[in-house]
């Protein structure tokens, strides 16, 4: 699927903090999406973009946002665009990502404010892109009923990098039943300025508040179907038809940026994979979003290293625009069945890159409209 040469105006929340700058350089040289407009706070409000942001980015600010001026974070001000991205904070999230749904805008949001909202999908989009089918249903349920309004959002950084080689091993051996998670995250998941040097320099915090939880919960929704009860309401299923039990441990590390994360798991298939089998289903696996032509989506959506001592953060996490998850040291496990270590770039795939893809795919997929 192609847009046939259509570009599609866009903006973005929180364009002045950490996600908002990392959407503004990945959008900035999109074949298809063009910003239109940027909102931030009314500290910022009124100001060229270049006085209001202290850009931390490792290219320069892309020409085309430079002087645009900035505007609060109103519907009003992005009536023209298809798509809206949100970088925002969830402390404010919510309230202004729901005003612009009602306002028929298609927000795209790396907020958790929606994440757990029984009607609203959390995509990672190259595992679960047929959750949009709950997109009709969210927007019938408004009074009125919306027409292009709706909310999608993705997952948090460290759940993303793990959910993929696990759908990946669901598609090719049945349910996982058990899965042990350690993460090793890196500093730049708590945004700017994050840990204070005096904290995590020479040391790892073995405590990231709500972490665990959001890994061991978002998985089950990412992961599970979408079932329709008596009452024609579809749901999320959370992976009840094969009960997955996760247990996850999160941790800070000095690193810039890349999640590692160390996992076991478990099979109802006995007997179970061999290593071998599970690389093989690991690079055999590839996204619907890579497949219908999302210009994001990484070719290898799962790449194997064979390599003992990898992959490593400051090595692998650019490897395809940090776009894709890499997987090394498959061996058995004796507790569980197979073991491997992940490795995700938390500010690409973890954040800004998969909302950009879970539009592309909405785009086209038709979606969402409205081209420039």
């Amino acid at each position: 699927m192609m847009t046939s040469g259509k570009q599609y105006k866009v903006g973005v929340l929180g364009a002045t903090g950490t996600v908002g700058q990392r959407f503004i350089a990945l959008l900035a040289e999109h074949p298809f999406f063009v910003i239109h407009a940027l909102g931030a706070s009314q500290r910022s409000a009124g100001k060229p973009y270049i006085k209001a942001v202290n850009w931390k980015q490792t290219q320069p600010i892309p020409s085309a946002v430079r002087e645009m001026i900035v505007q609060e974070c109103k519907p009003e001000h992005f009536q023209d665009c298809a798509v809206v991205f949100s970088g925002l904070d969830a402390d404010v999230a919510g309230d202004i990502e729901q005003s612009f749904r009602l306002a028929e805008l298609a927000v795209f949001s790396n907020a958790k404010n929606y994440r757990r909202d029984p009607h609203v999908p959390l995509i990672v989009p190259l595992v679960n892109t047929s959750h949009y089918s709950m997109i009709p249903q969210q927007r019938a349920l408004h009074q009125p009923p919306l027409k292009k309004g709706f909310i999608v959002t993705n997952a948090n950084c460290s759940t993303t990098g793990v959910v993929v080689p696990l759908a990946a091993l669901e598609r090719a051996f049945g349910p996982i039943e058990s899965c042990i998670i350690t993460t090793m995250q890196a500093i730049s998941g708590a945004g700017y300025p994050g840990v204070p040097s005096l904290d995590i320099v020479d040391n790892i915090v073995p405590y990231i508040s709500g972490e665990e939880e959001k890994i061991e919960w978002e998985t089950l929704k990412i992961l599970g179907g979408i079932v329709q009860g008596d009452d024609g309401l579809k749901t999320f299923d959370m992976h009840t038809k094969q009960p997955l039990r996760i247990s996850a441990s999160c941790n800070r590390v000095p690193v810039i940026e890349g999640h590692t994360e160390c996992v076991s798991v478990r099979f109802a298939r006995r007997p179970p994979p061999s290593p071998q089998q599970v690389r093989e289903a690991l690079q055999a696996y590839t996204s619907e979003a890579y497949t219908i032509g999302c210009p994001s989506a990484p070719r290898h959506t799962v790449y194997v290293h064979e390599e003992p001592d990898r992959p490593q953060p400051r090595l692998d996490r650019d490897y395809q625009s940090g776009a894709g998850v890499c997987v090394g040291r498959v061996r058995q496990c004796r507790v569980l069945d197979i073991k491997f270590v992940v490795l995700a770039n938390n500010v690409a795939i973890g954040a800004a890159t998969s909302s950009i893809i879970n539009a592309e795919y909405a785009v086209l997929k038709g979606i969402v409209g409205g081209q420039a």
